[in-house]
C-alpha cells in the first residue's frame, strides 16, 4: 500500500516521552499481544506517508534497528512533544508532517488522507483530529512553514501542543466514526484493558 501514500507527507511517531505513568518505562517497547507498540504504530502509519521517522530520546539504537530515521530532541530538558515535532520539521524536505503518538496502536488507517484533505480544502497550515468534540492534538498534520513560529514558541518557554496548534488556527477534523482507534495507553491498566479487548472482544 505504500505507493498509495500522499507524496507530500512525512510521518513522525512521538516516542520521546518520559512514560511517568508507565513507571518510567519507554512506551514504544511495551508489548501489546506480543508486539511492541512502536512496531504496531509503524505498521499503521507506513502506508499513509512517503517517509517515516521516530522522535525518541532513549533506546536510540534499538529504535534505529527498525529501519527508519530516529531524531532526538534538539532542545535540552526534554520539553515535550513540540520539541520532537520541531526536530522533525528541521529534517523534512517536503510540505507536510503527519504526527501520531507511539501509545495509540490502533490509530486510523486513513488518518493522513483525511487530515490532508481538510488542510487543502480549508487552506490550513495545521489540522488535528477530534473525537466527539474533544480534540486530539497529538494526531495532527503540520505544514513545514510553521517551523519558525514553533521554534519561537519553544524559545519563550511554552510547551503545550494544543495551545500552539490553536496559534496556527488549526482546523479540527471529526473522527467520531473511528473513536476506538484513538485508545491511548497512558497507564499499565490501559494496556491491560486493551490487551484483554484484543484477546476476547471485537476491535
Amino acid at each position: 500500500m505504500a505507493d498509495t501514500a500522499p507524496a507530500s507527507l512525512n510521518g513522525l511517531i512521538l516516542a520521546g516521552g518520559r512514560g511517568r505513568r508507565m513507571q518510567g518505562r519507554d512506551k514504544g517497547w511495551l508489548r501489546l499481544d506480543g508486539v511492541p507498540l512502536v512496531e504496531r504504530v509503524l505498521q499503521r502509519l507506513r502506508p499513509q506517508v512517503r517517509s517515516l521517522a521516530i522522535s525518541a530520546n532513549r533506546n536510540l539504537d534499538r529504535y534505529r534497528a527498525l529501519g527508519v530515521p530516529v531524531w532526538p530532541d534538539t532542545l535540552p530538558g526534554r520539553p515535550g512533544p513540540l520539541a520532537g515535532i520541531l526536530a522533525a520539521l528541521e529534517h523534512i524536505d517536503n510540505d507536510w508532517l503527519l504526527v501520531a503518538p507511539v501509545d495509540c496502536p490502533l490509530l486510523p488507517a486513513d488518518l493522513g488522507s483525511r487530515l490532508l484533505a481538510t488542510a487543502k480544502a480549508r487552506q490550513a497550515q495545521a489540522v488535528l483530529a477530534s473525537v466527539a468534540g474533544k480534540t486530539q492534538p497529538a494526531f495532527c498534520l503540520i505544514h513545514r512553514r510553521c517551523r519558525a513560529d514553533l521554534a519561537d514558541y519553544l524559545a519563550r518557554g511554552e510547551r503545550r501542543l494544543g495551545a500552539w496548534l490553536a496559534r496556527q488556527d488549526a482546523v479540527a477534523v471529526d473522527f467520531s466514526d473511528e473513536a476506538t482507534a484513538f485508545v491511548n495507553l497512558n497507564t499499565p491498566q490501559d494496556l491491560s484493558r486493551l490487551q484483554e479487548r484484543l484477546q476476547h472482544g471485537p476491535r
